[in-house]
């Protein structure tokens, strides 16, 4: 079963991506390294609540 996280960029707040994870992996905050189209740049993208 799997549990649909959404990705916030944390220079401007916007939220650009959704990944799909295991129940057992969910406790843990995903944080990844993606494109922002918003700023325009490569930026650190965590997991919103």
């Amino acid at each position: 079963m799997t549990k649909k996280i959404v990705l916030s960029c944390t220079q401007c707040g916007h939220r650009n991506y959704t990944v799909n994870t295991s129940k057992e992996s969910a406790s843990i905050r995903i944080e990844r390294k993606k494109y922002c189209t918003h700023c325009n740049a490569h930026t650190l993208h965590k997991q919103t609540l």
